[in-house]
């Protein structure tokens, strides 16, 4: 399965996604939507891309001005795939890899600050207690971006306030802000 980066930098460039069904990467319509929605929030930001998978929203925040894009992804061998898109695009200095369990990777990362923060996890399981302590490490006044179940109620996180929510079809954003 191919991606395509939808504007900035690497607007138009492919990168790819593993094949099967350890990922599920956002559709290109949501994503677009998404990034139309915060562009003025990326420029020179640190950015962390949990539940990366392809990486794509990183990359895309990368590709329109973010400094930095930290990906956490579990699954090895979607790792690699996430390895070769960062080096294809020739962004390594600009990213920062970690195949970890996302709550072992925060217990140990309590003392990192992100901009914004991409929670991208499996429709079937959003992790809820888990997106509870990413909002723990925005940085004051950063936004969190949550993507679920279209059908679904959005989620209340402690710690943040809900500042926007759309909803596309079978998908929905939800974005917060640490006040």
């Amino acid at each position: 399965m191919n991606l395509r980066i939808i504007s900035g930098k690497f607007g138009g460039r492919i990168i790819q996604a593993p094949i099967g069904k350890t990922t599920h990467p956002m559709g290109e319509r949501v994503r677009g939507a998404l990034f139309n929605i915060i562009k003025d929030e990326l420029q020179d930001t640190q950015v962390l891309d949990a539940f990366a998978g392809t990486g794509s929203l990183g990359l895309e925040a990368v590709s329109r001005g973010a400094a930095l894009a930290t990906f956490i992804e579990r699954d090895k061998s979607t790792v690699k795939v996430l390895n070769s898109n960062i080096n294809m695009l020739d962004v390594v200095e600009y990213t920062t890899v970690i195949q970890a369990e996302l709550t072992t990777w925060i217990d140990k990362n309590q003392d990192k600050f992100y901009d914004v923060i991409f929670v991208d996890p499996p429709y079937d399981d959003l992790q809820l207690s888990t997106v509870s302590r990413l909002a723990g490490l925005l940085r004051l006044n950063g936004l969190m971006v949550l993507s679920y179940p279209g059908k679904g109620e959005v989620p209340l996180i402690m710690g943040v306030v809900v500042v926007d929510n759309r909803s596309y079809g079978t998908a929905a954003l939800a974005f917060y802000r640490k006040k």
